[in-house]
């Protein structure tokens, strides 16, 4: 059955791949993007998806942007919160700045992006929130206290929302994946790349189609009864 699925961070890496894997699925699918004009620009060539430019980390700019979304597809169904940024750096020495633009982008936004739609899933009887946290909001990871602890909170985030809206025909589940063979991580050195790859037992990087297909499974049908869990895709290099 063909549903509304809006992505954040949807024009590149996982995002690009999750919207991709959604609109082979059947889906009418929109792609929000935060700064990159020339690859969302590419992509909306490449795939005919349409994209919407906003900040997921300022409220107004959220609810506005997705009030364009639904004016031209229709009401979102399935929401997949994929955004997120990392400003790295040791705890003690990292600027409130730092703190404050991942804590917005990567925590905040889930409040920003969810509560405009969760009202209307309700309503209808069906929705499907899908989060993309992080390996390292589960284990934490030196250097990204930041990032760690927002991700650890969209994990807190699910099981809560999940509770809520479970006999509403709405499901609320989270996936983790690890290190992904996105350009982001591609640009690492070589060097630090081969000994994130010597950290995982399955002996390589994931692929952003990897997540992708979890995220079709978790909003179709098949995957009505998960809801409130959280899905790491590893490799093996976290087993909680």
């Amino acid at each position: 059955m063909t549903k509304v699925a809006l992505v954040t961070g949807g024009t590149r890496g996982i995002g690009a791949a999750i919207c991709k894997a959604l609109q082979e699925a059947g889906h009418k699918v929109a792609a929000s993007y935060a700064g990159n004009d020339e690859a969302a620009a590419k992509f909306k060539a490449e795939t005919g998806i349409p994209v919407f430019k906003w900040d997921v980390g300022d409220y107004d700019a959220c609810a506005a942007g997705i009030a364009k979304v639904e004016a031209e597809l229709g009401p979102v169904d399935i929401l997949v919160n994929n955004a997120g940024i990392t400003r790295d750096g040791f705890f003690h020495k990292m600027t409130k700045e730092q703190w404050s633009d991942v804590i917005r982008t990567n925590l905040d936004s889930l409040f920003n992006m969810t509560r405009p739609v969760i009202e209307g899933m309700r309503a209808r009887g069906f929705g499907r929130v899908i989060v993309i946290s992080s390996i390292n909001g589960q284990k934490g990871q030196m250097g990204q206290v930041n990032y760690s602890a927002a991700k650890a909170g969209d994990i807190g985030f699910v099981k809560a929302l999940a509770q809520e809206n479970a006999n509403k025909g709405i499901t609320v589940n989270a996936i983790t994946p690890g290190y992904i063979g996105t350009d982001m991580v591609a640009a690492m050195p070589e060097a630090a790349l081969q000994r994130v790859i010597a950290g995982i037992p399955a002996g390589r990087l994931g692929k952003p189609e990897e997540i992708a297909q979890m995220v079709v499974w978790l909003a179709s049908e098949h995957g009505a009864f998960a809801t409130g869990a959280t899905f790491a895709i590893n490799g093996g290099q976290y087993m909680a």
